[in-house]
């Protein structure tokens, strides 16, 4: 294929700056503004890190942070086992998987307000009450399919000979798993859980609806929006860029262990 011409090179090149800048210039405006000593968010007065330490004296911010991360880790780990479980599944029954596979990952399709919507009419009918538990068992519910969905694109590869030699040899169903197809898919796991509880930090719109009444079942973002309602200050930018370093460092993690996933 032969190689494009300099000025179309120096088109693409500036085409995508002006993208990159597009997409990247915001955030780092915010970031920029969270050090911003003066309480105006767009007019610099002076860099000064006190917003930061403003944070760790908020009783509701530090509230809001423990219920993410309570959601976050009880979601990630339970749409794990079941994410993994069900890719196993899908993979070892091929024809039924296919014929379930729209279904299983539904949730990743869907709107997030129309799911949103759907959850809460489902707990309301149920008469649940609403709190962290419905949160946590709502983000169960849509980060289940992109765990099952990174799971099942390494048993794509994966090499089934190794269990049947395994159970040949006088190895319990349980014993193969453990030993045998766990070791061998659990950077997808991994990367599977790092990703859910990615999103589970950042989902705003489920959490709002099944969250119920009062601070006891508020959520980061849900803190970010009450807070963002009476203006924009560097104390919010302050917490979106904690947040934002929060999704990050999972995001990399994930693609690191995907990278070794591929290696593999």
């Amino acid at each position: 294929m032969a190689e494009p011409a300099p000025a179309v090179r120096r088109a693409l090149g500036a085409h995508l700056a002006l993208v990159f800048a597009f997409l990247y210039a915001p955030i780092a405006v915010l970031a920029a503004l969270s050090f911003n000593d003066g309480g105006l968010p767009t007019v610099w007065t002076g860099f000064s890190t006190k917003w930061y330490a403003a944070l760790l004296g908020n009783a509701e911010i530090l509230g809001a942070a423990r219920n993410t991360l309570i959601v976050g880790i009880v979601s990630t780990a339970i749409a794990t086992v079941l994410g993994t479980a069900l890719a196993l599944g899908i993979e070892t029954r091929a024809r039924r998987g296919r014929a379930i596979e729209a279904l299983v990952f539904a949730p990743m399709i869907i709107p997030d307000i129309v799911l949103a919507i759907a959850l809460l009419s489902f707990f309301s009918l149920l008469g649940v009450p609403m709190g962290l538990h419905t949160i946590i068992v709502s983000h169960v519910v849509f980060n289940l399919a992109f765990v099952s969905a990174v799971v099942r694109a390494r048993l794509k590869g994966f090499d089934w000979s190794v269990t049947e030699a395994s159970r040949d040899l006088g190895a319990s169903a349980a014993t193969t798993f453990r030993r045998v197809t766990l070791p061998l898919i659990l950077p997808a796991v991994v990367a599977g859980a790092l990703l859910a509880f990615t999103l589970s930090v950042d989902e705003f719109i489920i959490a709002f609806f099944t969250a119920g009444s009062g601070r006891a079942s508020t959520t980061l973002p849900m803190q970010i929006y009450a807070m963002i309602r009476f203006g924009v200050t560097p104390e919010v930018n302050a917490l979106a860029v904690i947040v934002m370093l929060v999704s990050v460092a999972a995001v990399t993690l994930a693609q690191r262990f995907d990278r070794g996933m591929v290696a593999r």
